[in-house]
């Protein structure tokens, strides 16, 4: 199947489950993760209706999106892998928003950078919801003081949350995880006003899309379903 056929079926998919959830389709943001995907698939994914990708490596987003930038004019590059420090200005320069924002050493180099921007940086904190992943604040209090390091950047923009479910088919774990993460955002709109810094939710990707939905997800990182041949 072509890679349009994929997003439109994802996209039924995506329907269905806001419809169950009692949500409306254009509360969720459907991202291509596109790490990997060589430049002409995902001119065939934006021609399809994606406006949104995410690249897990700051080399390989600058390849591919410097000039994509240029043919695609309403895309938001999203960095969704871990970054390290010694990336932090060429990540601050190229994309729209670092979802994998998960320790306080990668923010203080943000906000060194960030000011070389015409508009403030997008950023999620991520959360770590399950032992299997490697990354992200591991408590409500680390996230309460990254919020605090953020905040005192005129740079630097709170947008909201990100997690990574464990990889498992035990529904209930990915549901706690997505859980965790919610649960969270409503401490930090209560003690970081207003909502708005924390209205994004990312968290969901081609294995887990429809449980996160459910769980209030607002945006999904879906690779393999939108670029890999289906049969």
């Amino acid at each position: 199947m072509s890679i349009a056929e994929n997003i439109a079926r994802i996209e039924e998919r995506i329907l269905n489950a806001c419809n169950k959830a009692g949500r409306k389709r254009d509360e969720v943001t459907l991202m291509g993760v596109s790490k990997f995907v060589p430049v002409e698939q995902i001119k065939e994914a934006y021609h399809a209706g994606i406006r949104c990708f995410g690249e897990s490596r700051v080399k390989e987003a600058a390849d591919k999106f410097d000039v994509l930038k240029n043919e695609m004019p309403c895309v938001r590059l999203n960095l969704i892998g871990s970054l390290q420090r010694n990336k932090a200005k060429q990540a601050a320069l190229l994309v729209d928003c670092i979802q994998s924002v998960d320790r306080d050493e990668l923010i203080e180099e943000l906000v060194k950078y960030s000011p070389l921007r015409k508009e403030p940086l997008e950023i999620l904190l991520e959360l770590r919801t399950g032992e299997e992943t490697k990354s992200g604040y591991e408590s409500l209090e680390g996230l309460f003081h990254a919020a605090e390091l953020v905040m005192k950047s005129d740079n630097l923009k709170l947008a909201g949350l990100m997690t990574m479910a464990p990889f498992t088919t035990d529904s209930d774990v990915i549901r706690s995880s997505f859980r965790q993460l919610v649960n969270a955002q409503k401490e930090l709109e209560k003690r970081f006003p207003p909502k708005e810094n924390w209205a994004c939710l990312s968290m969901g990707m081609s294995n887990d899309f429809e449980i996160a939905i459910q769980e209030g997800s607002n945006m999904l990182r879906i690779g393999t379903v939108i670029f890999k041949e289906q049969g």
